[in-house]
């Protein structure tokens, strides 16, 4: 039943990221639309995402946020759509997942604040530097077709919506593995339906 699991997103954040993987799941989901000024910000939301932020799910009773967290979670309850290694071959599933919600977003939205850690703070902050952490991606990207090997998994979801978005907003640098490791992702069905949800949700302007 659509009750079961519930997506609270709106079409203007990184609920896309999960509009993508319930997508890949093709699980049965119910959509509740929050606007940033008024219901997300209210009690009862809260006591979903006490930060007052989307996305979340409600999954038979079972709270999750946060984009890795959510993501990491449908692959395994879901696990027929095969998007988690089996449990012995997850290093890298694990590595890249947690790579992109730690350095990655922490680097590429420090950057867009304009902050640049001096050589000292860099050595502090998990990233480094914006550029290492650009590298690094660069070169994982590069090496095989899907961030773990030849399989796309929900890493894919997670990392591949960072990049796409750092293309498309030029939050990351336009770099040829980039743009194919993107063309990839983009062309899956998922992504395409996914986006066309929220595409048409989005507020008239």
């Amino acid at each position: 039943m659509a009750a079961d699991l519930v997506f609270y997103t709106h079409p203007m954040s990184r609920g896309r990221i999960v509009r993508w993987m319930l997508e890949e799941t093709g699980a049965t989901y119910k959509t509740e639309i929050l606007d940033y000024a008024t219901n997300m910000k209210t009690a009862p939301y809260r006591t979903i995402n006490p930060m007052g932020k989307v996305p979340a799910i409600v999954h038979n009773g079972h709270i999750v946020t946060e984009c890795a967290a959510i993501c990491a979670y449908l692959a395994d309850v879901f696990p027929d759509a095969g998007l988690a290694p089996e449990t012995d071959d997850r290093a890298e599933y694990y590595r890249w997942l947690f790579f992109a919600a730690g350095p990655l977003e922490h680097a590429v939205t420090n950057n867009t604040l304009g902050f640049a850690p001096s050589a000292e703070q860099g050595r502090m902050a998990g990233y480094g530097s914006y550029d290492l952490t650009v590298d690094v991606l660069a070169q994982a990207v590069a090496a095989t077709p899907y961030i773990t090997g030849k399989r796309f998994t929900a890493a894919d979801v997670y990392l591949g919506s960072q990049v796409i978005w750092g293309l498309q907003f030029g939050s990351l640098p336009a770099r040829e593995a980039f743009k194919d490791y993107a063309e990839r992702l983009t062309a899956r069905d998922a992504y395409r339906r996914a986006t066309a949800m929220d595409d048409a949700l989005m507020p008239d302007t």
